[in-house]
């Protein structure tokens, strides 16, 4: 008599179905989610309609000291614009010494709208997004003077869940384009002087008063985060958000009497000339205008950022 039998063809057919159907079920339902709405189903980081933006708290630097200050720094650009953002991550990492990091936390988010954004870029910003950890993405219409800048100071505050204990997650705010490259040294050593409330800080316009500017360039420019909130909270803003973006913050704080404390970085922060190094200052904060990848070039090399070591065998 024989009491092992063999197995009958509906049994061999489950244990091999089985693991397949249990690895389907794992593997290919996230996946459905994701590919329905990558921004959505992708990493928390993705902010605005997507999701939610907290500030980690901030690090000690190797030598176990607390930052001094920290910086949020929103670059604004466009879902397309892919190999820009990869560019900007690099120069803005390598800037990360460990000198930088014991005087400040400085954060670098790429700001986007997520109208109009077409299905293959949706799907790229989602990769980025769960790759590097670094996308705010923001239920607004990608255009310079339809409110974007608006809605990212406006939606800091629930994005990075500030208000708890009465913490702030920065001390500072930036508003940046994607063709200004900082020297983030250069920038944290300004504010280490700069007052930590009722501050705008940025370029004025030469020819207005440069003590008390009534708008800074839309190149980039700095607030503190007590009038971040302010904006967040303040209805005449909401009803003044749109329009040139640098001049209407301005108008914004104008009007409500606020940043009565304003440092004018001019000259320190400018368009780009030529790659001659006599059209860069010694004392950069940062350089306007480099929409061309070869304007990148010149800057970064001026910069010692690209010096490569080469070898002979």
């Amino acid at each position: 008599m024989l009491y092992i039998q063999r197995p009958s063809n509906y049994i061999v057919s489950l244990i091999i179905l089985l693991p397949l159907t249990l690895l389907c079920i794992t593997f290919l339902l996230p996946l459905s989610a994701y590919l329905s709405n990558p921004l959505v189903a992708g990493s928390s980081c993705v902010g605005g309609t997507a999701g939610n933006v907290r500030a980690a708290p901030a690090a000690d630097d190797d030598a176990g000291h607390r930052p001094e200050i920290s910086v949020l720094v929103g670059v604004h650009t466009t879902a397309r614009k892919h190999s820009r953002r990869h560019l900007i991550r690099m120069e803005y990492a390598l800037q990360q010494t460990p000198a930088l990091r014991g005087a400040a936390r400085v954060d670098v988010r790429f700001a986007l709208c997520a109208r109009p954004m077409p299905p293959e870029h949706r799907a790229f910003v989602a990769l980025e997004a769960r790759a590097h950890g670094d996308v705010l993405l923001f239920d607004c219409a990608e255009s310079a003077d339809q409110g974007k800048t608006y809605t990212y100071f406006a939606g800091l505050p629930s994005m990075l869940g500030a208000g708890a204990g009465g913490s702030r997650p920065y001390d500072y705010v930036m508003k940046v384009d994607d063709d200004t490259f900082l020297r983030l040294d250069a920038l944290v050593e300004t504010l280490r002087a700069a007052p930590r409330e009722d501050m705008y800080c940025g370029v004025g316009l030469p020819f207005h008063d440069r003590a008390f500017p009534p708008f800074m360039l839309g190149m980039g420019y700095l607030l503190s985060w007590d009038l971040v909130e302010w904006i967040a909270s303040s209805d005449m803003v909401r009803r003044e958000a749109t329009g040139a973006e640098d001049v209407t913050t301005g108008k914004w704080l104008n009007m409500g009497n606020k940043a009565k404390n304003r440092v004018n970085v001019f000259p320190r922060m400018y368009d780009y000339k030529s790659a001659k190094a006599e059209d860069f200052l010694e004392n950069t904060i940062g350089v306007h205008q480099l929409k061309q990848d070869i304007r990148w070039a010149h800057t970064l090399e001026h910069f010692n950022l690209t010096t490569l070591e080469l070898f002979n065998f």
